[in-house]
């Protein structure tokens, strides 16, 4: 899991720095499309977000009350997406 392709968004206060000037609830994250991993006592698990993508099936659930930070795919600055929207 090379770290150049994500971004690190430590969690605080339960948001994360989504965007400049735009904090998202921690929540968000596990429904949008470019999270990839949660970091949890320092090990990283795999996004709750991935079991809808073919390729990564067997994420699993995560408390969100222990995420201290999320890697997010989020390289060209769209921010929050919810796989909702693609689902629907």
């Amino acid at each position: 899991m090379s770290d150049e392709k994500y971004r690190v968004l430590e969690v605080r206060s339960g948001k994360v720095d989504c965007l400049p000037g735009r904090k998202e609830p921690v929540e968000h994250c596990r429904f949008c499309v470019h999270s990839r991993y949660f970091r949890i006592r320092g090990q990283y698990k795999k996004s709750p977000a991935l079991v809808y993508c073919l390729r990564h099936r067997d994420a699993e659930e995560v408390d969100l009350a222990l995420v201290e930070a999320v890697k997010c795919g989020d390289l060209k600055g769209e921010g929050y997406r919810s796989m909702m929207n693609i689902l629907g």
